[in-house]
């Protein structure tokens, strides 16, 4: 496991203490972090971060949103606090996210799911699973795809080819160690992961989340999004659902938001956000923590109301 979230962000973006944590036990036996944050009695919201991130990456959301919302953010396996398995796929991104709804959501209790980047894969493979149907009222996807990731990658600056997919692969497959946050490392990380303008708090916070990411974990899961196919699964997510894309994109770009917005069976808006890059959460956290809440207050109730 890597060091505790608290130690990956600074300032605005140094994840706040939670009301409680618990572990939630996969299909498989594997138990992942949870922290659960505000009011017992407020409308839940359940968070799911991306490849190489932790809860830490949903700080902003978390302490916007906790005041008056029940926000659930977890570790994907192998990342933050959570442990690693042997064995990688998108089935079990799945069974993750149906044990962290059963384990933090009353029998029927509606949630607003947003997942970012793998965060998002991990929703889309879990669209028809019972766990996730009882549970999700509506989803935000953030910056993410369903097929396709490594082709359609611009991170390689070159014309599309099989040149390109097989030089991407291997970037975003590499096992080389990412080592100390170093000047030099935060331009790679802006570059391939933010916009041009992002702010440098934003990036040092963004490095720090995604060094503290093991590189065994790193490299298992690149295997995974390289092979992913979960264009069948998109139209198995039946419920209202919002999708958000920055412009400069070079991780999933816009074509992966817009696929998404013509295959949803209820496509809640698209919005493509000029010059922001992958990380919208950190990036944009206004605009994603004010989608998040409008989708809750259309589509979920209080207990009270429920």
């Amino acid at each position: 496991m890597t060091a505790p979230a608290a130690s990956t962000a600074l300032g605005p973006y140094a994840p706040p203490a939670p009301a409680r944590v618990l572990t939630a036990r996969s299909a498989d036996g594997t138990e992942l972090h949870v922290e659960v944050h505000g009011p017992d009695s407020a409308p839940a919201v359940v968070l799911a971060h991306g490849w190489t991130c932790s809860t830490a990456f949903w700080a902003a959301q978390i302490r916007a949103l906790s005041a008056d919302h029940r926000v659930i953010a977890y570790d994907q396996r192998g990342h933050g606090r959570s442990p690693a398995s042997p064995v990688c796929s998108v089935d079990m991104l799945a069974d993750d996210l149906e044990a962290v709804l059963g384990a933090t959501l009353a029998p029927g209790e509606k949630a607003v799911v947003a997942g970012h980047s793998m965060g998002g894969m991990t929703v889309m493979a879990a669209s028809a699973r019972p766990a996730f149907r009882e549970h999700a009222a509506a989803v935000l996807l953030c910056s993410t795809g369903s097929s396709r990731l490594v082709a359609e990658s611009t991170v390689v600056p070159m014309r599309p080819g099989r040149l390109r997919t097989w030089l991407t692969g291997h970037v975003l497959g590499s096992r080389a160690p990412l080592g100390p946050v170093t000047p030099v490392a935060r331009r790679i990380l802006r570059y391939a992961t933010m916009g041009a303008g992002s702010a440098p708090h934003m990036v040092e916070a963004c490095a720090r989340i995604v060094h503290a990411c093991p590189r065994r974990v790193r490299h298992a899961w690149s295997n995974v999004l390289d092979l992913l196919d979960l264009d069948h699964a998109v139209r198995e997510l039946r419920v209202p659902t919002a999708v958000i894309v920055g412009s400069a994109d070079r991780m999933t770009p816009p074509v992966h938001a817009r696929r998404l917005a013509e295959a949803l069976p209820v496509c809640a808006g698209l919005t493509v956000l000029p010059g922001l890059g992958h990380m919208t959460p950190v990036e944009a956290p206004e605009l994603v923590t004010g989608a998040i809440r409008d989708l809750v207050t259309t589509h979920t109730a209080t207990k009270e109301g429920a």
